[in-house]
């Protein structure tokens, strides 16, 4: 049994302690909006944030997780950062299949939380791990410069 504290709550879950973060989300808590995608940390589908930094939960043991606060996607609208990002994203149609987003989303808000005013490379660096098949890396760029105007004085 170990004891994690997902978006505010704190969970025990049955499960063994070398399991990958990303399978106790979708598995045994029924979490799906953190994605699989590649399965070894490359393609960042699966990003999530503990302690506010962006961790890619298919390569990080879920013991890696005790003690530390774990937010997902369903819990990063709690945040004015991740409301904002959130409604970027709306606003500038960055979703096409969609797969990639919550990923997305999780390494932006995580951006965004520590550098309000973030520059062209800056972004590149922070979201060059998320690799997304539809192409929409131009409306991402766009989306976070727009949700760091909505959020630079908060």
């Amino acid at each position: 049994m170990i004891t994690l504290s997902i978006n505010g709550k704190t969970r025990n879950i049955d499960a063994s302690p070398d399991t990958p973060l990303l399978w106790v989300l979708r598995d045994s808590l029924h979490m799906t909006g953190t994605k699989f995608g590649c399965g070894i940390a490359m393609c960042g589908a699966c990003t999530v944030h503990l302690d506010g930094q962006p961790v890619r939960s298919c390569s990080t043991p879920a013991s890696d997780a005790v003690g530390k606060k774990i937010t997902t996607i369903e819990g990063v609208a709690a945040t004015a950062v991740g409301k904002a990002i959130q409604a970027a994203w709306i606003e500038h149609d960055v979703p096409q299949c969609g797969y990639c987003q919550s990923g997305q989303i999780m390494s932006a808000t995580a951006l965004l939380a520590k550098n309000r005013a973030p520059s062209d490379g800056d972004i590149d660096q922070a979201m060059s791990g998320n690799v997304c098949r539809c192409g929409t890396y131009n409306q991402i760029r766009a989306a976070i410069k727009d949700a760091a105007a909505g959020v630079k004085g908060a």
